[in-house]
This record gives structure tokens, sequence and C-alpha cells, in this order.
């Protein structure tokens, strides 16, 4: 007889590789083919509602890391949540509007100035849609379940039909206006900007002091001084109208090498070391507010400019005198309306000087500091002229320079309902919860947020003027347009005649000729995703306002959450969410960003056709995602060795249910104590990963099952085993025992890890005997239960797997020093340290089995060994023959005459069980 072939030895059809890329495609297709997302809607209807709400990403170019995490988070999220007793609809969105598209157009050869406005929208429309159906290809490919085929798309009627009625009750609670103020500008767009779309990056820019003449000393000054002023920004000073000066400060009148100037009496030494001023002599001090109204000399122009008060005024740098420009800045603006001053901006929309510019006409305003620098100098009135590098405010789509520039546009008055605002940030839960302080920070500096835009590939301002300019917004045009918008789209807007987008027989007494025009600048993108709230949450059934979770990238603080928010409130005065999750950035192995000029892009796509779908859900799984997030290949590479380590443990538990059925279950009680034992430990495990599941903190439910596969099991559990599961008979109660645990443990663990490793649990549950399901994804979470058991079971075997700790250390050392090669070879003696250890081992059964080793006695007294914690060990190698059958090394092998090569026990399993 061979006595291999009376071996239980494991026997799956689960495959020891994964080879995710070729498998998870097929799974992708059957989902959709047997529509996978709407059995998990039907099978959870009736349960109580829980709704993540999906930010939209930007319709253009292949998906990238930052979108993998973000939908895979969400993932993992939505398909927990639908098995732990909700309903968890997910309907994913895309955001379609602004420059991008535009940007893309162009670099596609498409002349827009060849084409109507209406013609080029289409154009953009079309594209978006392009692009939507590439990403979303890419979305599934990653394993995300969605409604994929109803998404929610910013271009869409009903969507722009909602954006509107938003706009419009804005505008009725009086939060909409338009005026003249500074505004972030891009002159590479052509377009403002809000606060969300400015990013910050370093600029090399000229440092220049510049000295004022005084004018009119009003009798504080004798008229022979200088008021000095420093800027980084000299292509402004030709709209300069004022200086300001803090009310509180003092001032002195410095003299030096014969000139007199005039600077903060704090800032005198930093201005001495910057200007290199060897003597400084203090002639006179007078308080800021003692010089309001005084006048200085324009430095290169005939006009005044007035010395004025303002509280922005600090001396953390420059000379406590700040030049003013009242339409190049934010607070030159509002400290000029205190003093009338008009609100001068002589650039254009493409940054170039306008006539009201003399002598630089035409120039474009970067270039121009050259020419105004050296204009200063011919005057003498430059001071100091240096190059610094410091950090400035740039376009975050073509990432060229902003300018701060005065222009009529629309606005939304934030700090109208600020303190709203506010007040629902601290009733949201974040995660993590710094991100409270950081919005509620934004939005109370916050004022007013700029939301025209003078593109247009976006959703029209829906303002219609009466002939004398009256901004017409009222409840019937509103809804008119609407209405419109929903049947027609937003491109009639720019199609048809103004009479016909107004309601039938509409008058107004602005407009006596019955004359009427309409806006045509666009609403900034930030409004259509921050209108989410109403256009998707409100409008679709299966969804409700607020949802349970936003969840986007951290730099999403000043953009979707901050504007969802902020409408929500407007609109509804409570915000659209209940919790608010905010992940980190991808960076490459080293922390840097990724770039495509150095070279370490990591992209999703070849990550997935490498090694598949489920390794980079596993990287996802494993990195603390609310900061930022190291990837490379050699990341990717531990992933999938940790990928290995628990696919090998789900097969060597499935191949050793080969032949088990449901009937052959035993009850908790009829359990061996350590199966029984490792059944509390299942629960255990159920426990914690269902706690960090509800705390979204998916790298505690990685590492829990991990460690739990790689070292309770594979180490301990499934390897002691195999001297039971393949040697004993089949219907043998210690084996039976092993595989009614084995059962319950492949079962839930496939369960818990089916939101993260959802191909190969897939996979895993179709080799499960006795499931009835046909994908995991339509079964529950398993709960942890109470298991009948003696109430120190857990400490017990607790503590002997501290012992065993030492037993391994002690074979380990015997191994290195060449006394063994296997473990099996090993014959050890154990003197237990204490009393404690010794009524433990007396307790524990079958203890060489549990060992691994062929012998082992526990005594008293023993000589030669080496002693540990728990334990005095000493390892010799048995001198006994090896059985052919299970390998251990016994003195009874051959004792049987009919199985010479078997040992005594092996020889009795197969002459009861395997003789014919």
């Amino acid at each position: 007889m061979e006595y291999k072939e009376t071996l239980l030895m494991p026997k799956t059809e689960f495959p020891m590789r994964g080879n995710l890329p070729n498998k998870e495609p097929k799974m992708q297709e059957s989902w959709d083919q047997n529509d996978l997302y709407g059995k998990v809607q039907e099978r959870t209807k009736g349960r109580p509602l829980f709704v993540l709400h999906d930010g939209p990403p930007y319709a253009n170019g292949d998906i990238h890391m930052g979108h993998a995490l973000n939908k895979v988070l969400k993932d993992f999220i939505v398909k927990y949540k639908s098995m732990s007793g909700f309903h968890a609809p997910y309907v994913p969105g895309w955001d379609t509007h602004g420059l991008p598209i535009e940007t893309a157009l162009a670099k596609k050869k498409v002349n827009r100035k060849k084409m109507s406005i209406s013609e080029f929208r289409q154009k953009c429309a079309e594209y978006a849609l392009k692009q939507i159906d590439n990403q979303r290809t890419q979305f599934k490919q990653l394993g995300v379940r969605g409604d994929w085929e109803n998404p929610y798309i910013t271009l869409n009627n009903e969507y722009e039909a909602a954006q509107i009625r938003v706009f419009g009750d804005m505008a009725k609670k009086g939060y909409i206006y338009k005026g003249l103020k500074p505004v972030y500008w891009s002159p590479s767009s052509e377009s403002a900007l809000a606060e969300a779309e400015i990013e910050y990056k370093d600029k090399r820019s000229p440092s220049i002091y510049v000295g004022f003449d005084v004018k009119d000393g009003k009798g504080l000054l004798e008229g022979d001084e200088q008021f000095v002023i420093w800027t980084t920004t000299p292509w402004t000073l030709p709209a300069n109208l004022a200086i300001a000066v803090h009310p509180d400060l003092d001032y002195a009148v410095v003299k030096v090498e014969g000139k007199k100037y005039i600077i903060a009496e704090q800032m005198i030494d930093d201005v001495k070391s910057n200007l290199e001023w060897d003597q400084v002599d203090v002639i006179k001090t007078f308080k800021g507010q003692e010089a309001e109204r005084l006048v200085a000399k324009h430095p290169f122009y005939d006009r005044e400019s007035l010395i004025i008060l303002g509280d922005h005024v600090t001396t953390e740098s420059g000379t406590g005198l700040v030049h003013t420009a009242p339409g190049h800045g934010e607070d030159d603006f509002f400290v000029g309306k205190q003093y009338d001053l008009d609100v001068l901006c002589p650039v254009d929309e493409k940054g170039y000087f306008t006539e009201e510019a003399p002598g630089f006409e035409g120039m474009f305003y970067d270039s121009a500091n050259k020419e105004i620098t050296q204009k200063l100098e011919e005057s003498g009135n430059l001071l100091k002229l240096e190059f610094i590098t410091h950090s400035y405010p740039h376009d975050w789509r073509t990432k060229k320079p902003t300018i701060f520039r005065a222009t009529n546009q629309w606005f939304a008055s934030i700090k109208d309902f600020r303190d709203d605002i506010l007040d629902e940030i601290k009733r949201v839960n974040w995660v993590p919860e710094w991100g409270e302080t950081r919005l509620y920070n934004m939005v109370r500096d916050r004022e007013d947020w700029c939301i025209s835009r003078q593109r247009t590939w976006g959703v029209p301002i829906p303002v219609f003027y009466a002939e004398d300019r009256t901004p017409i917004i009222t409840d019937e045009t509103i809804e008119h347009v609407a209405n419109l918008f929903a049947e027609h789209g937003s491109n009639i807007w720019f199609e048809w005649e103004t009479k016909d987008l107004l309601p039938e027989n509409f008058t107004h007494s602005g407009s006596p000729n019955g004359e009427f025009t309409r806006e045509m600048d666009i609403m900034d993108v930030w409004f259509d995703s921050g209108s989410s709230h109403e256009g998707v949450l409100q409008d679709r059934e299966e969804l409700r306002r607020p949802a349970d979770v936003y969840l986007e990238g951290s730099d999403q603080y000043r953009g979707w959450f901050n504007s969802s928010i902020s409408t929500a409130v407007a609109v509804t005065g409570k915000s659209p969410y209940e919790t608010v999750i905010s992940h980190g950035f991808a960076l490459d192995g080293q922390g840097r960003k990724m770039s495509k000029s150095i070279g370490n892009v990591v992209v999703p796509s070849k990550i997935m056709k490498q090694y598949g779908a489920d390794i980079l859900r596993l990287w996802v799984a494993s990195v603390d995602y609310q900061a930022d997030v190291r990837i490379s290949d050699e990341i990717i590479k531990q992933t999938s060795e940790g990928y290995r380590k628990i696919r090998n443990t789900f097969r060597f538990l499935l191949g050793n249910l080969n032949d088990f059925t449901l009937n052959d279950r035993l009850n908790d009680d009829q359990l061996e104590e350590v199966d029984r034992y490792m059944l509390v430990r299942l629960q255990q495990v159920i426990d914690k990963v269902r706690k960090a599941y509800d705390n979204y903190d998916f790298s505690t439910v990685y590492q829990t099952v991990h460690h739990f596969c790689a070292i309770e099991l594979s180490s301990f559990y499934l390897d002691f085993a195999k001297d039971i599961l393949y040697i004993e008979a089949k219907d043998n109660v210690r084996r039976r025992s092993i595989q009614t645990v084995y059962y319950e443990i492949v079962t839930a663990l496939t369960k818990l890890m089916s939101p993260i490793l959802t191909h190969t649990m897939e996979e895993v549950w179709r080799h499960i005997p006795g499931v009835e399901e046909d994908y995991v994804q339509l079964t529950d979470m398993p709960e942890a239960r109470e298991i009948k058991t003696n109430a120190d079971l857990v400490q017990k075997w607790s503590a002997f797997m501290d012992v065993r700790n030492d037993i391994l250390k002690a074979l380990e050392e015997a191994r290195n020093e060449k006394v063994i090669g296997k473990s099996l070879e090993a014959s050890i003696v154990i003197q237990p340290n204490n009393s404690d250890v010794k009524e433990l081992l007396s307790t524990i059964p079958y203890l060489h089995q549990l060992l691994i080793v062929s012998h082992a006695e526990v005594t008293d007294t023993l000589e030669d060994g080496k002693t540990f914690e728990h334990v005095t060990v000493k390892v010799t190698k048995h001198n006994g023959e090896t059985c052919e059958r299970c390998w251990v090394v016994s003195d009874t092998v051959g004792d049987d005459n009919k199985h010479p090569s078997l040992c005594t026990r092996c020889a009795e399993i197969v002459e009861e069980n395997y003789s014919n």
C-alpha cells in the first residue's frame, strides 16, 4: 500500500496564485450581467438608509492614484454598510464644467472663434461625456460597486435646473449681489477665481523700497521728507492712490545722510539693515492717527497719494506704511472705500496695462516691473531693489500667477450667514478631528465668495437686466429658467433671444420699452458641485439630505466640503452632511509629490495590469489614509506579500474542508479545548474588525485579519492541525472539531474582508461548503457571538501561547546549532519555571502535537537546559525512526508487522479505516 493514499491531504480547486489581472475583469463582467448592484439594493430594501455622497471627480483624463484611493475608500464603506444592517445605495458623479475642458479642446485644435458659443459648449459636453465613459470603466476595474449606469453629471439638465434654484433661493434671501471688488484674477484663464481655485507656489519677485515725497505735511511735517513703503509688486504702483498707516503705531522722521524718511519707529532697525544705512538719527515721532489725511506725491504721476488709517497695517515686515491701490487689493479696497478713493484698475482681463497707466500702456503687468523700477530710479524715489523668492498665489488650473484686480463680479455674501455655517460645522462629526478646526477657520475668515466666471463652459448666472441696468432675479424668472433648463439644457441661454428666456408677457419698471438683456458670465464650478445636495441628495428618490458621509481629499476643505455647506446652510439652514472624512495625498515612495517631469508617477492601471485591483485595494486598507500616503513598486510588492499570506491561509482552510459538509459540524461544547479557544479568538477578531469598520479605521481591519492569518492561524492553528487533519480518519472527532472551526473562520473572514479584497473573497466564497448566496456581497457581516466555555479558557490558552514562544526559541537555537533540522526531529524536555506554568502544562493534551515535535515531556528537574521566561527547555534529536505516513519520529515504528514503516498510531488508523 502507498501510505500517502491514506493521508487526508488538502484538496481544493482554489488556486495558490491569484492571477488577479486575468480573473478580475471576468468577475466584473459577471457582476454587471447579473446586476449585482441591483441585487444588493433589492436585498437591503427597507433597512435604515445610509448615504455616502460621492464628491464628483473632474471629467478629464485617466484616473490617478488619488482617484483610486478615494473611490476604494468609499467602496469599503458602502460595501460594509450594506452587509451590516443598512440600505446603502451609491450614486457616483462627475464634475463636468470649467476651464480644463476648454483648454483640452484648444489643445485638440478646436477653434472656438470659428463657432458660436453654443457650438463650442456642445463640443465641451461631448468631450466631458467621453471622459466620463473612460473614467467609469477604470473605476469599475477597481472593483467599485455603484449605480454606474445612472450617475449624476453636473451638465445634465435636471442637475443644472436644481443649481439654478439654489442660486435663486440664495438671491431671494439677499445673499447674492453684484459689486466692484478686487478678486483673484487669472490673466492666463482671463477669469475671476475663488479662493478654492488658488494654490501657492514659489515665485521670484522684485522687492523694492520706494520713497513718496511729502506734498502737504499740514504742520506735522516740514515737507522735505519721504514716506517709505515696501512692495513686491511694483506693477501695482500706477494704481497707487494712498499710503496706509496704523493709527496706534508710533512713526518716526529719521535723518540719513542728509535726507529725511518716515517709517514706523518699531521698524527702524529692520529698515536700517535692509537699506544698509550707516547712521540713523530720529528727529521726531508721532502717532499714526496724527498723520491722517496728510498728502504725499505719487512717485511718477502728477497726482496725490493720501495718507489714510488702516488697522490692517502691521510691523511684521516692510516699513509700517502700506502702499495702497484699491483696485488691486482686498484690504486696500475696503480701507479705500472709507476715504472715498476711486477703484483704479489699469490692468485688463489679459493682464495688460490700459490707457489708465500712462507710459505703460500695452505692457504685460509682470514685464512692466522692470520699466516701473527704472522710472522710480530716474525720479530718485527708488531706495532699494533686490529679488526675493516667496510664496505667491497661482491659478490651480493653469499653474500661472494670479493678480488682484477690481472688476464687477457676482458674489455670495458668506458673511451674512457665516455664524450659521460655523454652528453647523460644530455639529458635524469630523474624521480626523482636526478637520473641524480647519474648515471652521476657513469659514470664520471668509468674506464673500466670488461666484462669477468670464468663461463659456458652465452654468449661466440666471440674471436679466432691465434697460436701466437693474438686475432682475425674481421667483418667477428663476423658476422659469430652471424649468427651461430642465427641458432644454442650459445651452439655450446662449442660443435663444433674451425675450424667449423670460416668462411670457414679462414686464419690469426698469424697461419701459420691454427690452431686456442677460448676464453672460457663468457660475464658479464650485457652485456647480456645491449644489449637489440639492441636485442629487434631494432629487434622487433613493438618497436623502443630509448625507451620512462626505469623503474626499484634504484639499476639499477649501473646495467641495466648503462650497457644499455654504450653499446648503444658505438654502436649508443645515449642513448637507453628518460626517466628513478626509484623506491625504498619494505620494511616491520617498514622500514626494508625483510629477511627470520627475518620472515618479504611479498609475493605477499599471498596478492593476501587473498585480490586480485587489492588491491596490489592500494597499489602500494598509495605509493611514488620513495622512499623506506613499506608494511605489516596492510598497506594492510588500502589499502583495501580505495578500499572498492571506490568500494562502484561505487556500489551506478551504483545502481542509474538501470532505466537510454542514452536517459534519459539531456543537461548541463538543469541540476540543484548543478549537474552542480559536473560536473565541475568532469572535474577538470579528468584534475588533467590526468596530474598526464602524470607525472608518481600515488599517486596523487589515492588520487584525493579517495578524490572525499569519500568526495565530498559519504559525499555530493551521500548522499543528496538519497532524490531525491529514493523519486521522475522516470522521475522527478531533478532525471534525477542527474542521467545524475552520468552516466558521473561513466564512467569517471571507465576509469581513469582502469590502476590501472584493474579488478574492468572491472567489473564496464559491469554494466554501454549503453556502447558498451567489455572492458574499449578498450576505451580512458576522456578529461576534458568545462561545460556551469555562471562564478562564482564553487566559489559559493565552498563557500557553507565551510558554510556546519560549519553546519555539529553544527549537530555533537547537536548529541553528545543528542539533535538529525539522522540528519533528526534536525530543524536548520542559521544566516549568513556576507552579502556575506547571499546572498549565499538566492540563494541555497532545502537547507534542501543539509544539510540532515528536516527543514532549514535562519534568520537575532538568539539567543542561536553556532557561527562558516561563520554562527551561532541553532539545535533543529523537533517536527513533520517522513514520512514513505522519513524519513523526517514533520508537514504535515497525511494531506492527503488517505496516513495518508506520508508527503504531498510523498502523491502527490504516488498519481500521483503509485496509481491504
